[in-house]
């Protein structure tokens, strides 16, 4: 069968083996404790995992490098709170400490994944930023001095 190019990222299938985990601990809570403060908590946080999957897939979807960068980063901004949420119930006296830590050792490594992805194209893009020329010269010195290299550049990226 095909995949997607996104359901071959290692932090696309991290995040989807968190929501599974999540969805685990969260049917639990509602059935056996589901006081009405808690229902916000346990939907803000459902919500925030499933942001966390889709945003990987839209971000990787994408072809230019700022909204790449916005969907990964969006996606590595919901995984904190996805941790921040279990810390919540913990402190609530929800859940017990130890039933949190493999969910927070997947988060972990999701916001690693998506951090380093986030670096390598940030680099990648003032990379090719930083390949032109910048000259505080007037536009057509600018131009008479770049010439056919700016040219050359172009054709090469584009082949």
């Amino acid at each position: 069968m095909k995949q997607f190019d996104h359901e071959k990222l290692k932090v696309y299938q991290e995040a989807i083996r968190f929501v599974s985990w999540l969805n685990i601990i969260l049917v639990n809570i509602k059935k056996e404790r589901s006081p009405v403060p808690l229902t916000e908590i346990v939907n803000q946080q459902d919500r925030a995992s499933i942001s966390i999957v889709l945003n990987i897939a839209e971000g990787n979807g994408r072809r230019q490098m700022k909204q790449r960068i916005k969907f990964f980063d969006d996606a590595r901004g919901s995984a904190t709170e996805c941790a921040a949420c279990p810390d919540i119930l913990v402190a609530k006296g929800i859940l017990p400490i130890d039933e949190i830590k493999d969910g927070k050792v997947l988060l972990l490594s999701v916001v690693s994944m998506l951090s380093r992805l986030i670096g390598y194209f940030e680099n990648k893009f003032s990379l090719d930023e930083d390949s032109a020329d910048y000259h505080p010269n007037s536009d057509e010195e600018v131009g008479e001095e770049v010439g056919d290299e700016a040219g050359d550049e172009a054709g090469d990226e584009v082949g």
